[in-house]
């Protein structure tokens, strides 16, 4: 049996180990960093208020971390790792709020370990990653905001609401969830608190200037989304087929989570706690944000890919632990220990496999190596810096990241002209056909890209 003086000292031995293993693995394995990252640190280089995909804040905090550590590929999955601890503390810190053991608390947050969102797939730093820390603060402070009422967790709760939309559209079914929440005790007690309103005016001000960006850019982020979801290709079937392959994808997800709570269990009863707020706020931030996204898609016939639904697991563990609560057998502790054990070294020993056996991967991309050549034959024409570099965001992102000048990134240079100094050096790196053709500089050829060289001599 756990003592309870060292529940807490375990729960810190569990972050600590999943940091290290997470953080040391893909770095010691991977040649290159993955292409979300990539992606990411190109956007990095020339920050505005939104990109041609997603909202900034990923962008902003890969280069608050280039500015520190600079082309260092631990430092990325170190950050993505940092991301995941700090949602793991908030659900800690929310657990402790329904539970007064500490031993349900942390069994709250191992069970996430069963769930290869929070694992397997960390070590890319993307938006879905970002959303982590953000979506969980927005939920613990929405909790204390209703709970104490008080001036300092409704702004929090706004301010993580704006941060959190920032960092994927997505998010916005959480706060469908949490405000379906709101309206349905606002009703019941007949009573409006004026302090709602504080969150909404504290998340419009965060989000305010991204929404005069996308006023500007004629909504690109919103059209890119759209396009990604499949509605481009509308069909009677899709209203069938992408919501039953949705639900078929979740239950395969839980599976591992699923097993590690039966084992705990005595016997299993689920009491419906109607009139229990704790319950139904659970169910407002766990199942209403999947419910809302199966019915998006039952409703539009769009596609859900798997990676969108990585935050909305997180407090799973504390529903599932709320709901058994009372058929939990502790003495099991020792059978859960051994299946969490197992998916735990389990999971770095198939990324670890993976990453050494095979070659062909986004990872296995020889961008620094590429980035040599390229400032090598620079040096040998140009007196000048690379300050630009034009190119999709894997090719043009990855010379960007390399190469030591760190030159901004631009999908193209149409409509960025005014942006980019007139003697600036430039680098074009794409289809070789086409740039062989039209280069008015230096060109040459990086299999199977081609690459173009616009500097002074």
């Amino acid at each position: 049996m756990i003592k309870k003086k060292n529940i807490s000292r375990l729960f810190i031995l569990f972050l600590a180990v999943h940091l290290l293993v997470w953080t040391l693995i893909p770095a010691i394995s991977n040649p290159n960093l993955p292409l979300d990252t990539i992606e990411a640190l190109a956007w990095a280089s020339n920050l505005e208020w939104g990109f041609n995909k997603h909202p900034p804040v990923s962008a902003l905090v890969v280069e608050v971390f280039y500015q520190i550590f600079g082309a260092r590929d631990w430092a990325y999955y170190l950050l993505s790792q940092i991301f995941v601890i700090i949602s793991f503390l908030y659900v800690w810190k929310l657990s402790t709020e329904f539970f007064k053991e500490k031993k349900f608390s942390l069994i709250s947050v191992l069970l996430l370990e069963g769930i290869y969102f929070y694992n397997f797939t960390t070590p890319e730093f993307n938006v879905n990653i970002c959303l982590l820390p953000f979506w969980s603060a927005t939920v613990y402070y929405s909790w204390k905001s209703f709970k104490e009422d008080k001036f300092l967790y409704w702004v929090l709760f706004g301010v993580f609401a704006g941060i959190g939309f920032l960092s994927k559209y997505l998010f916005i079914y959480l706060l469908a969830g949490i405000g379906i929440f709101f309206i349905f005790f606002t009703v019941t007690n007949k009573k409006f608190n004026f302090k709602y309103l504080l969150p909404i005016l504290f998340f419009i001000a965060v989000i305010s200037p991204h929404i005069i960006w996308l006023f500007k850019n004629e909504y690109i982020t919103i059209i890119y989304a759209l396009n990604r979801t499949g509605l481009e290709n509308p069909g009677v079937i899709n209203h069938f087929l992408f919501p039953s392959i949705f639900i078929l994808k979740q239950i395969a997800i839980i599976i591992p989570f699923i097993l590690m709570i039966v084992i705990l269990l005595k016997k299993i009863k689920i009491n419906f706690m109607i009139n229990d707020k704790k319950f139904l706020f659970l169910l407002s931030i766990n199942i209403l944000p999947i419910f809302l996204m199966f019915l998006t898609s039952a409703i539009t016939g769009a596609y859900i890919r798997t990676m969108w639904m990585t935050p909305f697991y997180l407090f799973s563990g504390v529903l599932f632990v709320y709901l058994f609560q009372k058929q939990i057998n502790l003495k099991k502790i020792i059978n859960f220990s051994y299946i969490f054990l197992f998916l735990f070294f389990l999971s770095p020993s198939i990324y670890l496999y993976i990453s050494l056996s095979k070659n062909n991967k986004r990872t296995d991309y020889p961008g620094k190596e590429i980035a040599y050549l390229v400032q090598d034959r620079w040096n040998k024409n140009f007196i000048n810096k690379i300050d630009v570099v034009v190119g999709d965001e894997w090719s043009g992102g990855n010379l960007s990241y390399h190469l030591k000048s760190r030159p901004k990134w631009f999908n193209n240079v149409d409509n960025n002209l005014s942006k980019i100094n007139e003697e600036a050096g430039f680098i074009y790196i794409g289809n070789p056909k086409i740039l062989k053709e039209i280069c008015p500089g230096v060109y040459g050829t990086i299999k199977p890209m081609g690459i173009c060289m616009i500097g002074k001599k």
